[in-house]
């Protein structure tokens, strides 16, 4: 069978995983991984590292919200986004320009598409400031501003070493089985949708009605 239009004639090599299978070169293309635990001990020395350096402060990095994915193939899980929006910093009282000093991350580009991730934000950002410990910037009684933590209470501080600061919630995908109740067996779904599409199509001609009915009674008043 020849091919569709003037284009390069294609030469697929077909290898075994592994490379050559012959010769002195048998297995010259093999993959190997023999310093797992090396690279283990590297990486975790790193984090060690990286939060000595950055100590008093999460090794996390800053605090980051819950969002949901795009596409309608991945919006039902949930993750950590890029920064919180204005709407959610103001909700919690926080100045976006202090947000930033404190170690929370602020994305002024995204929007709240619904009020439950606006609220599940918010109370991130609440338990993130109950939890919160402010140094002071400089030594003496001058270098206490208002709302930096008294000097009683950072002795012995313990840096959050955690992933995530406050990690995202696992929802809990099992579900113990139940008898059905009778209250469920007399309730009907189809006829709760059927309402529903109902209430729907009649919308607008109802608020047609209601507002022609108040315009007459005004009237009829007046």
């Amino acid at each position: 069978m020849g091919h569709g239009g003037n284009n390069v004639i294609p030469n697929v090599h077909f290898r075994k995983v592994n490379g050559c299978q012959s010769g002195r070169n048998n297995r010259v293309f093999m993959r190997t991984w023999l310093n797992q635990a090396g690279r283990k001990k590297r990486r975790a020395n790193t984090r060690k590292e990286k939060a000595a350096k950055i100590f008093p402060r999460p090794a996390a990095g800053l605090l980051r919200p819950l969002v949901h994915p795009p596409t309608q193939r991945y919006n039902m899980k949930v993750r950590l986004g890029k920064g919180f929006t204005l709407d959610e910093l103001k909700e919690a009282k926080i100045p976006r320009k202090f947000a930033k000093t404190i170690g929370i991350a602020v994305d002024h580009r995204r929007r709240n598409r619904c009020t439950e991730s606006l609220q599940a934000n918010v109370e991130r950002l609440k338990l993130y400031m109950s939890k919160l410990l402010l140094f002071p910037k400089k030594s003496g009684a001058k270098g206490v501003k208002k709302g930096d933590t008294p000097r009683s209470e950072l002795q012995n501080v313990a840096q959050n070493t955690l992933k995530e600061i406050i990690p995202v919630p696992k929802p809990q995908k099992r579900i113990k089985a139940r008898a059905i109740t009778e209250e469920e067996k007399s309730e009907s779904a189809y006829k709760k949708l059927k309402k529903a599409r109902t209430a729907a199509h009649y919308q607008g001609e109802r608020i047609k009605k209601a507002k022609e009915a108040a315009a007459k009674d005004r009237r009829s008043q007046g």
